[in-house]
């Protein structure tokens, strides 16, 4: 067009693409992406020797002595020149110069920039300017950042430092850099410990003493952590292991150093408890400042006398252990408008945050310490990974979160002091509210409240507020008819006004006579929690007939909220026209929005509606239809879940049928997060069905929604709600469902290790199954059975049990599960010896899994086939196995599985005398958990011991046996705690 010739776009001149070196792992060098050829072992060397001298010139006679020490070859010069003349051609250039009888390579400093225009950067030179830049971070006080500096400085060496160079110089440089990455180890776990990262930090430290038995830095670090971890006998243990290493190898005692840690472990010395600057969450750079508070209403009228004994009670909190306030009085008596408005006004006294939680204390259902708990830390910015499962176990990390911020919480509509205990801070400078309509007396050291209904001014006051000074003044009689009928009770004198207010054409006195007709209020409106109902009445009775539909049918529904997707299924609307009756609903107050997108009631205001809906809703089967469809709702989108996870998995052809459609999903990752969301109020319809004709859909959303069991965040919500189910069917004489139900409860059993337990649910499952002829659940339970079997070491009825279920999975086409019970049926193979048997069957069953596709279940595939290949001694084949097996089950959020994973890589490592390896995924283990609860922490710990017995580390291996053999005794496992005392005896540890 205009005769210039024009230049590719995506072509770049060669020298003009920058040049990367590494010498931390392999010497290599790469232009751009593409790797150059470095030629042969002493080309390579003589490239190290010259980046090594960052720069500098190192003469021919140097590079010589480099290469071949005392002993060069004839034509030592000559290969030189030859090595340089090819790396010159290979490098761009201006790069490899020569210049006063030598050579040098001209780098670029770490971030790119150099003086000759060659670009080119070395790995160790970038590596050399992040501890730089950690050690100001250090010095500056921001320990996190060093940290993460360190790790990224660490994350530079990849593996052995100029792996494979020949020379006298390369090795020495070796040995050098190999020293220099240990000390910054050191330096980085010495401050993972200073910001409380002990639990993760002994797996780590327990793999390096052993690489480095001598070193006693190591080894202090480690000591440390395991007291921290909580494993005071182990930390003692390893010293006990060091001094008598010491001995053996060099004669000498303990440093110093090692010397007083020991004596302060022995005199729990409070300095070592916690860390001197705990670490914020990894997601966040500056800790999380929760601002929960719902928002303080602006009309807020009277009780000043409260408020400032409050906030004084609030104030108080610098300098005391912790202030509690507990509220007491009737519903609606405005316990929480006056504990929402206090907060806010003390928000300043708390600058690191506000939390909030509806405990649901009135309702049949309270929300659980342990679920509120879980809420709270992931708000103080604590990952879900991190949360344990038990209440005192979070309840403590709540508390360790806390200690050293002011925070306060507020904690509303609680049920009794029970209740509230765990979640009280008990920290310096936090203070928490408390509501309830108990008079918490039992709640030790709380300043108690009793709040009453306001007096005839203070309500008055706050009906002209809202209304309006004018429309009050010229009719004040009728509006003190209104707060009087309103029984002063602050929530019915705060509805009945907004509506009055909303409503231009209405006067007082229209609101006053409708209060006055009895036939709109309930005639107990002055005694007690009636008032609140008659409030509601109130403005129920002004809804649109839509409105009021929607009200009385989404109260039906049990679960702390519901999602919008929910709501239009029980009311059978579109979501835009659910949304926009929702939303109506928040702006006359009867209705919460928990979230975008989420709605819940108050717990009275539920109770209400239920009356309303069991009143007016015709016809009466108006009720059951949106129960049938908010339960359709979740079992069609729990099984499009399932599907999802398990590609030609045929079970969600076997389930009840849906005529509502549920949810679609692009991908696993957001049905997971449907699944997860959703849990509480889907096992709260679960639990709603029982005793209803909508028994076998329920029972068959439970077994749909089995991933919940694994997760360990919701097992337990799972299993007590799979119990409720059992107990429904059996008593409606439902041979089918119950078959199913006893299915659903077998497999958290299975999962926490209870075996007894879980093979008397599976046998009654058969039975409940093939009286029904139910074939599904049939192959299912004869495939759980055959677990239990295994469990108690009777593999040749597993076998059997695992052989009828593959018949039966093949005879219905269901290729996953039948897959999965050959993955069993190795397992028993393996317990009877047939070990090559068990890795053909393991394979077909990787292969069958394979076919399907990346699935959840193809990690089960690679699994077994580790454990079988673990036992025919194929080491390296087996931890391949496992590794694919490890990454599925961390991509699909099963971290019990993952913890389990580790344990079996590290008998293979133990297996194959790698004792460091096998103690580092040991701890993992431990880290993690694993399926079969405390019995297998026990076994995780045998192997530990075993580990560490190899290392030389004695007296922490006797540690770990000890706790063994009290997990394995309390769960079942008195035989296998047998084994562990022998090995705890003097002549076997001789």
């Amino acid at each position: 067009m205009d005769g210039v010739p024009r230049v590719p776009e995506q072509w770049v001149p060669e020298e003009s693409v920058a040049l990367r070196f590494s010498v931390l792992g392999p010497v290599r060098a790469w232009r751009g992406a593409q790797a150059l050829p470095m030629g042969s072992p002493q080309q390579r060397a003589l490239l190290a020797a010259l980046l090594l001298r960052e720069g500098r010139t190192a003469t021919s006679g140097e590079l010589i002595d480099a290469l071949w020490g005392d002993d060069p070859p004839s034509q030592a010069l000559a290969a030189v020149r030859t090595y340089a003349s090819r790396l010159r051609k290979t490098l761009s250039p201006g790069v490899l110069v020569s210049e006063s009888g030598g050579y040098a390579i001209r780098l670029a400093d770490a971030s790119g920039g150099d003086a000759s225009g060659s670009g080119a950067t070395l790995d160790l030179a970038l590596a050399q300017e992040l501890v730089a830049d950690a050690e100001k971070a250090k010095s500056g006080g921001d320990l996190r950042h060093a940290r993460a500096l360190l790790n990224k400085t660490l994350s530079l060496w990849d593996g052995e430092v100029l792996a494979s160079v020949p020379g006298p110089y390369a090795e020495t440089q070796r040995t050098r850099l190999q020293e220099w990455k240990l000390q910054l180890t050191e330096s980085r776990l010495d401050m993972d410990l200073e910001q409380g990262c002990h639990a993760e930090a002994v797996s780590e430290l327990t793999a390096l003493t052993a690489a480095h038995p001598l070193r006693e830095r190591l080894r202090a670090l480690l000591m440390l952590a395991l007291y921290r971890s909580g494993r005071q006998a182990e930390a003692l243990a390893a010293y006990a292991d060091t001094r008598r290493l010491l001995a053996d190898e060099l004669g000498v005692d303990p440093g110093a150093e090692l010397q007083e840690l020991q004596q302060r472990i022995l005199q729990a010395d409070p300095g070592l408890a916690e860390p001197s600057a705990p670490l914020a969450p990894e997601t966040a750079a500056t800790p999380v400042r929760p601002a929960q508070l719902p928002a303080t209403v602006p009309d807020f009228t009277g009780r000043m006398s409260f408020v400032s004994e409050l906030c004084e009670v609030l104030a108080s909190a610098e300098g005391r252990v912790m202030a509690v306030s507990a509220l007491a009085g009737i519903g609606g008596v405005g316990k929480t408008t006056l504990a929402v408005h206090v907060a806010h006004q003390a928000r300043g006294a708390f600058p690191d945050g506000q939390l909030y939680i509806d405990l649901q204390g009135a309702g049949a259902r309270a929300a659980a310490p342990e679920a509120v708990l879980g809420a709270f830390l992931r708000a103080l910015g604590t990952p879900d990974s991190a949360i344990p499962d038990t209440l005192e176990e979070r309840a403590a990390l709540y508390r360790s979160v806390l200690d050293g911020r002011r925070v306060l919480v507020l904690l509303d509509n609680a049920r009794d002091a029970a209740q509230v205990r765990p979640l009280l801070p008990g920290t310096e400078g936090c203070a928490a509210l408390v509501t309830s309509r108990a008079r918490m007396v039992d709640l030790a050291g709380a300043h108690l409240v009793d709040l009453d209904v306001m007096s005839p001014e203070e309500a008055l006051q706050l009906f002209t507020k809202i209304v309006g000074t004018e429309r009050v003044e010229s009719e004040r009689q009728s509006a003190l008819d209104v707060v009087a009928a309103c029984g002063f009770l602050p929530l019915a004198i705060r509805i009945a006004a907004s509506r009055l207010a909303a409503r231009r054409t209405w006067t007082v006195s229209v609101l006053a006579a409708k209060l006055a007709d009895e036939r709109r209020r309930l005639d107990e409106l002055q005694a007690g929690d009636l008032a609140v109902k008659a409030t509601f009445e109130l403005g129920y009775g002004q809804l649109e007939a839509a409105q009021a539909r929607a009200f009385r049918l989404l109260g039906l529904a049990d679960g702390p909220d519901m999602s919008l997707a929910a709501a239009a299924a029980v009311l059978d609307l579109p979501l835009d026209d659910t949304e926009e009756l929702l939303e109506s609903l928040v702006d006359t107050s009867l209705l919460e929005s928990a979230a975008p997108g989420r709605y819940r009631y108050h717990d009275l205001v539920r109770l209400y509606a239920r009356a309303c809906a069991e009143r007016d809703e015709h016809p009466p089967g108006e009720r059951a239809a949106a129960m049938s469809r908010l339960l359709d709702f979740y079992l069609a989108t729990a099984a499009g879940v399932y599907a999802i996870e398990r590609p030609g998995d045929r079970l969600v052809d076997h389930l009840e049928t849906t005529r509502y459609p549920g949810l679609t999903f692009s991908g696993g990752s957001a049905a997971l997060d449907w699944l997860y969301t959703e849990a509480a109020p889907l096992l709260a319809c679960v639990r709603q069905s029982a005793g209803t004709e909508l028994l076998r859909r329920a029972v068959d959303l439970l077994w749909a929604a089995r991933d919940l069991a694994e997760s360990g965040a919701n097992s337990h919500q799972y299993e007590t709600t799979a119990r409720a189910m059992c107990d429904a069917t059996l008593a409606a004489g439902d041979a089918h469902a119950e078959g199913r139900a006893r299915t659903t409860l077998t497999h958290p059993l299975l999962v926490s290790g209870r075996i007894q337990q879980a093979a008397e649910q599976a046998q009654l499952s058969m039975d409940r199954a093939a009286a029904a002829q139910d074939a599904m659940a049939m192959s299912w339970a004869a495939n759980d059975r055959g677990l239990t079997f295994l469990h108690q070491e009777q593999f040749a009825s597993g076998k059997t049990h695992f052989e009828h279920a593959i018949e039966g999975y093949a005879a219905i086409g269901n290729r996953p599960l039948e897959a999965l019970s050959l993955c069993n049926l190795s397992r028993a193979h393996l317990g009877m010896g047939n070990t090559d048997k068990a890795v053909e069957i393991a394979q077909r069953a990787l292969a069958t899994y394979l076919e399907i596709g990346k699935t959840l279940r193809l990690a089960n595939g690679h699994f077994t086939l580790g454990i079988a290949l673990t036992r025919a001694g194929r080491h390296a084949e087996a931890l391949s196995q496992f590794s694919d097996a490890l990454s599925v089950f961390a991509g699909h959020r099963q971290r019990l599985w993952e913890g389990t994973t580790n344990f079996r890589m590290a008998e293979v490592h133990l297996a194959a005398r790698r004792p460091a390896q096998a103690a580092q995924h040991a701890e993992q283990a431990l880290a993690l958990g694993c399926i079969g609860g405390d019995r297998m922490q026990g076994t995780v710990l045998t192997l530990l011991g075993r580990a560490l017995t190899m290392l030389g580390q004695l007296d922490r291996a006797r540690a770990c046996w000890h706790e063994a053999v009290n997990l394995l005794e309390q769960n079942g496992g008195s035989a296998q705690a047998e084994e562990v005392r022998v090995l705890l005896t003097p002549a076997t540890a001789a």
